[in-house]
């Protein structure tokens, strides 16, 4: 095992990739020189040069044009959106070409690209640069949607992304860059699609993903303080997520709480609560709940910033009105 950052287990994914198959190449706006706005690209330009490591200009539209351009004609891109905000000027090569060409050309050509995006507050960015939007791309076919919560995880999953034939969105918290945790030196992939059982309980499910996972484990160490035990549910993937291992752990606890930092309206909560209530209806003993933030956009202000994120606190809220 190796301990690294977050960010440093993203940047070997890249390094390794880019070494294994040379016609994985880096897109995006400061990514060169600079290592992107988190660093996380850092050393990279100096590896495999100027042609691989490519810099762009400030157009979101034009860099993921041009890399569905790149992917259909053999190149494997990782493009880099500064933050996820952006992505709406995006929209139409992702969800219009990446995503339907393996459909509109008969299964004959596919878009092997990765889309890295951070999403998520308390940084005090503000509502333009601190929106969590995966539900938008998890909705359309053709499009996968990862979001990792550790570096172990990180690196397997963009490893996996790369790897993948058809287009990623790699959706990265801001607040993880920097968390440590230990990966294996060997190089591994994770499943898209695999969800993970981070903690064992028994009482209630809790169904997360991203930067939530950190606050769902403090929320389950303050409840077995209680003697409730509740299960922890690391999603990993969000677009296909794991119904198998969600179903099996509401089998066990027969109460679902679904989290995630994204609003709570039309989100990736809405359509675990809804699968569950139809193939799991038989297994509930109560109502499914989501914790989420409000529908209203991020506030800039730290304060505010603050009470408006999920945090473990609301999840033990909510665990204590699903066991009454």
């Amino acid at each position: 095992m190796s301990e690294l950052r977050f960010a440093q287990a993203i940047n070997r994914a890249l390094s390794e990739s880019m070494t294994e198959d040379d016609t994985v190449m880096l897109m995006g706006e400061d990514i060169a020189e600079a290592g992107g706005p988190f660093g996380v690209t850092r050393g990279l330009l100096a590896k495999f040069g100027a042609d691989r490591v490519r810099d762009t200009p400030i157009s979101e539209m034009a860099m993921s044009n041009a890399a569905v351009g790149a992917a259909l004609s053999g190149v494997k891109p990782v493009l880099e959106i500064m933050f996820m905000d952006f992505m709406t000027f995006a929209m139409d090569a992702l969800v219009n070409q990446a995503a339907k060409a393996r459909f509109m050309f008969g299964g004959q050509s596919s878009v092997p690209m990765v889309v890295r995006t951070p999403h998520g507050g308390g940084i005090s960015a503000g509502p333009q640069h601190s929106q969590c939007l995966e539900a938008w791309f998890a909705h359309v076919p053709g499009l996968k949607v990862v979001c990792p919560s550790n570096p172990a995880d990180a690196y397997g999953l963009l490893k996996a992304a790369i790897a993948d034939p058809d287009p990623v969105v790699f959706v990265e918290n801001k607040s993880l860059y920097a968390l440590k945790g230990e990966v294996p030196e060997t190089p591994f992939r994770i499943p898209i699609g695999q969800a993970s059982v981070v903690r064992q309980g028994q009482d209630v499910t809790v169904v997360t993903y991203g930067g939530m996972v950190s606050r769902a484990l403090q929320a389950a160490e303050m409840l077995a303080k209680e003697g409730v035990f509740i299960e922890v549910i690391d999603l990993r993937s969000i677009q296909p997520w794991d119904e198998a291992t969600v179903l099996a752990s509401l089998s066990k606890t027969h109460r679902l709480l679904i989290a995630h930092e994204a609003v709570e309206a039309f989100g990736v909560g809405a359509e675990i609560a809804a699968r569950m209530s139809d193939v799991g209806f038989d297994e509930l003993d109560a109502p499914i709940m989501r914790v989420a933030a409000p529908f209203v956009p991020v506030p800039f202000a730290p304060g505010l910033e603050k009470q408006y994120q999920p945090s473990a606190d609301k999840i033990v809220e909510a665990v204590h009105r699903l066991m009454s």
